[in-house]
């Protein structure tokens, strides 16, 4: 297993785990649309992760033939999102802890209603695709077929995000009281945001 592989899977966790549209949905589906429109839900949301890494692996192809300076700006670049993402989830746990979901998406129900949610949220999600151009790219080593690779990689960003949800969802059926504390979701979010600040500055550095 390539060494960049544990690092893509713990960044990936972090980004599923701030506090945002996806999640606010994933924990209204669990509590007011029943099974079906969760698992829709969860399959239309690693719909669109895949969508957005194949759709980062058709530009990214060209970017590491053509220019090596091109894909030194992207690291640079990528960690540079991770630390703004963090700095981001720290001022929001400071002020705000709140995931609840809003009640106009609860019109959809059933699974297909469920995936029709989950990929519309996800490709309207503009962290899902600043990560996929920006960030996902430095997870893609020299050696092998990049296109493959990224949408590889893209897959496994689709799992891990959807292996949380899964956690998540649960969690929220089994302790909704406990899950809905603001000062353990403040306290998640601060974690998160000083990870995401430390793993910005080792891309930006090249580590």
């Amino acid at each position: 297993m390539p060494t960049h592989v544990p690092v893509f899977i713990a960044t990936t966790l972090l980004l599923a785990m701030l506090p945002g549209a996806s999640q606010a949905l994933m924990i209204r589906q669990v509590l007011e649309g029943g099974q079906r429109t969760l698992q829709g839900t969860l399959a239309g949301n690693a719909s669109g992760f895949l969508l957005w890494s194949t759709a980062a692996a058709a530009g990214l192809s060209a970017v590491l033939l053509a220019s090596p300076t091109a894909y030194t700006a992207l690291r640079i670049a990528g960690g540079i999102v991770l630390m703004i993402l963090g700095a981001k989830t720290l001022r929001t746990a400071l002020t705000t802890a709140s995931t609840s979901p809003s009640r106009e998406d609860g019109r959809r129900t059933g699974f297909a209603g469920g995936y029709l949610t989950g990929l519309i949220t996800n490709l309207g999600n503009p962290k899902a695709g600043v990560f996929a151009i920006s960030v996902l790219p430095q997870f893609v080593t020299a050696k092998g077929p990049v296109f493959l690779s990224t949408v590889a990689l893209g897959a496994l960003w689709a799992l891990v995000s959807a292996s949380w949800y899964m956690l998540l969802t649960w969690a929220v059926s089994r302790g909704r009281a406990l899950i809905s504390q603001p000062a353990i979701l403040r306290g998640l979010s601060v974690t998160t945001g000083v990870v995401l600040l430390g793993l910005g500055a080792a891309v930006i550095a090249g580590v």
